[in-house]
């Protein structure tokens, strides 16, 4: 059972502290060194980096967080796609070509061209593995004048949303040498990544040849803290300005001024394995979902900070829930002691406490319940092959293209890459298909809802609730990006008083 931080023995609280001394030795409120005045801000993350901050891989994240790898596409709030290095973009079947923004420079002082430009598309589609965003799409770049036309093997609608993926940021050419990608003063935002201490560090500074408004601020200083306690400390304490994924236990003893909620994309659903076990019959899987009472586990566990789901598409796609109609779903059975196997992970601290809910839960319905409980880097195979009949997860809704129907197909598609429920129907497939193919807009919005349902009806999934960021900022942080996506942090408007 977890203790809340206020009942925490005093050792605890003195251990966070300890993790913190020196984390930002000699940058403490520092101002600009060129004299134009400010505070360098300073920010505690997550994560360490874990392929050397290549924006081929998840770590691109970091880069689009600190404003220093720009994108040629942005989202605006809706999911819709916005210039950002591209000023505009027209479609001829299966190319697009988009016209490049005048005026912009690499950090290394090289002009963006539509050459750059595709050399870092191509380094992106070619590479092994390839990011994410381009999982089963074949793309290939070509410049042509200022503008650059991408390609791809069959009709794709959603190719300007996923060229908004911070892993198809775009670098100088001195960034992609040999196997790797250097991202050091190889961007365009207002930031300039300057120094990589490994896994411990980082540090920028504003970048004066911004081609947009300048930094407000004079830089940053990173530091990765993955003891969440230890974060909320550095706020506390005010050795961090700002500060990320503050754990739900700690929240609520942190100064709720200093502290931002935000709706995420991102759902807790227990996955119901189709294929065999108890739960390929419709009927159990309806008795688990009958089970389940989300709202207790959103009060116990996540102490309200949470929001119960009605759907697997949460408030932070608020266009969801208006187009939502009533699912038709399977009548409950009688479960009659059957035994289920649910599966979760330790990576994020609220996933056994779920499960152990669930046991509760489904236990009381009925069903012998037996939990396995590991990290996820030595579960997840196991969930992918089927070995469990129910597991639990934390899921990104709408990936990196800011569009929940690739999500959808990848977790309940027959041919899914992610399909934890070994779902396998042809009306879901059907669904899912035509929300892939839609165009993007009210219409694609429409038919996602329709596929939701689809998989819903089944009880292939169980959303249990919404999760949201919960980001600390020091009393003097002014303008901190607060994005349910988690792509900004630190803006050109961002700044210490």
């Amino acid at each position: 059972m977890r203790l809340p931080a206020r009942l925490l023995p005093a050792t605890a609280l003195t251990a966070a502290s300890v993790l913190l001394t020196g984390c930002f030795t000699g940058t403490e409120q520092a101002t600009d060194a060129s004299g134009t005045g400010g505070k360098r801000i300073r920010v505690a993350m997550l994560q360490p980096p874990r392929s050397g901050l290549s924006p081929l891989s998840d770590d691109a994240f970091k880069l689009s967080r600190w404003s220093t790898a720009e994108t040629l596409v942005r989202l605006d709030a809706e999911g819709d796609a916005q210039p950002a290095l591209a000023t505009e973009w027209t479609r001829s079947g299966k190319s697009w070509t988009f016209t490049l923004r005048d005026g912009v420079t690499f950090h290394d002082g090289t002009k963006l061209t539509a050459e750059a430009v595709a050399n870092s598309l191509t380094r992106a589609a070619t590479a092994s593995p390839k990011p994410r965003i381009l999982d089963g799409v074949d793309l290939t770049a070509k410049a042509d004048g200022d503008r650059v036309t991408v390609t791809t093997r069959v009709e794709d609608p959603l190719v300007p949303q996923r060229l908004s993926s911070p892993q198809l940021s775009i670098l100088a050419a001195k960034a992609y040498r040999g196997k790797t990608v250097n991202p050091v003063g190889a961007g365009t935002g207002p930031f300039e990544l300057t120094k990589v201490d490994g896994t411990s560090s980082a540090a920028l500074d504003r970048y004066d040849g911004y081609w947009g408004k300048p930094a407000k601020a004079p830089g940053i200083d990173v530091k990765y803290v993955p003891d969440g306690t230890a974060r909320a400390a550095a706020l506390r304490s005010g050795e961090a300005d700002i500060v990320e994924a503050i754990p739900v236990s700690q929240a609520a003893v942190l100064d709720q001024d200093l502290v931002t909620e935000v709706p995420m994309p991102r759902t807790n659903t227990l996955y119901l394995n189709t294929e065999k076990g108890a739960f390929r019959n419709p009927a159990l899987r309806a008795a688990a979902r009958e089970a389940v009472d989300a709202g207790s586990i959103v009060k116990g566990v996540y102490e309200g900070r949470a929001d119960v789901a009605e759907g697997l598409l949460g408030p932070a796609l608020p266009w969801a829930a208006g187009l939502r109609t009533p699912v038709k779903r399977a009548k409950a059975g009688e479960p009659a002691g059957e035994t289920v196997t649910i599966g979760t992970y330790t990576d994020r601290s609220e996933m056994p406490e779920v499960a152990a809910a669930l046991q509760q839960q489904l236990q009381k319905a009925g069903f012998k319940v037996k939990l396995d409980v590991r990290e996820y880097a030595n579960i997840e195979s196991d969930a992918l092959a089927g070995r469990f009949d129910a597991f639990v997860l934390s899921r990104a809704t709408v990936l990196d293209s800011g569009d929940p129907a690739a999500y959808l197909f990848s977790d309940f598609a027959s041919d899914g890459t992610f399909n934890l429920s070994h779902l396998s129907d042809p009306e879901v497939d059907k669904a899912l298909e035509k929300a892939a193919d839609t165009p993007v807009g009210d219409a694609r919005r429409k038919a996602v809802v329709e596929a939701e349902a689809a998989v819903l009806a089944r009880d292939a999934a169980i959303p249990m609730l919404h999760e949201r960021v919960i980001q600390g900022d020091a009393a003097g942080v002014v303008n901190a990006a607060h994005d349910p996506r988690e792509r900004e942090l630190v803006t050109a408007d961002t700044y210490v008083k």
